[in-house]
């Protein structure tokens, strides 16, 4: 599946819904997180992670509650997915844009780390 389109999103949906390490942190961590993509072969491409309420949900668009947003070019996305460029490099030398609560992104560290896994098994059947 291509990286970004929406059957990459909705693989990435299904995962995240049937992972029950995710949903019991969605319990103890209340944080939205928006994703925008420009550039890419299907134009700019927006996706979110929430997570409160006992549910940790993927989806496209913007994230319903967002507390943090994202922002870089599909050539910064590619890298940091495909392992070439690592996503804290990436930030600090201003190819992701950030705005938003910097702490609720720190205090739900246990949500990001519990993705990762979810990510490198998408990436397996993912073409860029």
């Amino acid at each position: 599946m291509r990286y970004l389109s929406t059957e990459w999103i909705t693989s990435v949906a299904a995962a995240v819904a049937a992972n029950s390490e995710l949903q019991s942190l969605a319990s103890q961590h209340t944080v939205g997180l928006t994703q925008v993509v420009t550039g890419t072969p299907f134009g700019d491409v927006t996706y979110h992670l929430q997570s409160s309420n006992g549910k940790v949900v993927f989806a496209p668009g913007e994230a319903p509650e967002e507390h943090v947003r994202f922002t870089e070019s599909y050539e910064t996305a590619v890298a940091v997915s495909n392992g070439t460029l690592n996503a804290q490099e990436a930030f600090i030398s201003g190819k992701i844009k950030f705005v938003g609560d910097h702490q609720k992104l720190i205090d739900a560290g246990d949500v990001f780390a519990a993705l990762n896994p979810i990510f490198e098994e998408i990436r397996l059947s993912t073409t860029y």
